[in-house]
């Protein structure tokens, strides 16, 4: 089995190295963001968005140090750790950053901690996935509407929920409702629905996560006359609307094929695809 190097707050340590302490705050409260993102041909894509995200995020939470986390830390730190492991083109990440702190609830500092993963990829490319996915609506626990919504933070529960949810039933994916009953989210990916001819994705103000693939799949249909909404959006319109796809950083776009009885379409998901690969 190959052993992997990760990169903890600036030093290069094998994976399976024991690093965080009991009293780590992302352990303890999950008080702290990540970030997932990928490589092609030894590029980080989007890393400006991905930067702007990250920062947005740390001065949200009130973290110190989000000016030297920019876009050059971003393609620095993945690129070196990329030849520390020899993965030399493809790749996906995960920076976690947490508050670097003592004190119970109340932090005693607000300095930053990171950690830095990388496992490789066989392909440059976004590839849709050939089989469409098979989803249901998670109506158990629905997500809160506030100022953390929009962020990935490291308190995941909401999610976690939704995925023995998923695993249970069986389905690839599951819809997640936010608390006034209407379309948030999926576990790991943003929502867009194709519904008579326009493209519909769910606001932020309905809470979900910012994702950097959403906003690049939002330009990209703009940039190719594809109307775009953001809207507060009834569940109900799933079973009407002609596509449905979801949007991450890592997998691009993936088509879902069914909800309950309703069979869907990849039509623009397949065209959005292709441009987007045309984008790396």
């Amino acid at each position: 089995m190959v052993k992997r190097f990760i990169n903890f707050n600036g030093e290069i340590y094998q994976e399976d190295e024991k690093l965080l302490t009991i009293a780590n705050r992302g352990y303890r409260y999950g008080d702290g963001i990540f970030e997932t993102m990928r490589m092609s041909r030894g590029k980080l894509n989007f890393a400006d968005l991905h930067a702007d995200r990250l920062q947005s995020g740390m001065k949200t939470l009130k973290i110190e140090g989000y000016s030297q986390l920019d876009a050059y830390f971003l393609k620095d730190k993945t690129e070196e750790l990329c030849k520390r492991n020899k993965i030399l083109q493809n790749a996906r990440f995960r920076l976690t950053i947490y508050r670097n702190a003592g004190g119970l609830y109340t932090p005693d500092q607000n300095k930053n901690g990171y950690s830095l993963e990388v496992s490789p990829l066989d392909s440059p490319y976004y590839d849709i996935n050939t089989k469409g996915l098979i989803l249901d609506v998670y109506e158990d626990i629905p997500k809160a509407v506030n100022r953390l919504s929009n962020l990935k933070t490291c308190n995941a529960l909401n999610y976690v929920m939704a995925g023995l949810y998923k695993k249970h039933h069986k389905l690839d994916e599951a819809f997640i409702l936010n608390q006034h009953g209407f379309l948030c989210e999926a576990i790991s990916a943003n929502v867009f629905i194709v519904y008579e001819g326009n493209l519909y994705t769910p606001a932020l103000s309905e809470g979900c996560v910012g994702g950097v693939m959403r906003q690049v799949v939002m330009q990209l249909a703009q940039k190719n006359d594809l109307k775009v909404v953001e809207a507060q959006i009834n569940p109900e319109i799933l079973n009407m609307a002609e596509e449905v796809f979801l949007t991450n950083a890592t997998k691009g776009i993936q088509w879902v094929m069914g909800f309950n009885r309703k069979r869907y379409f990849n039509e623009v998901s397949r065209f959005l695809v292709e441009k987007l690969n045309q984008e790396i």
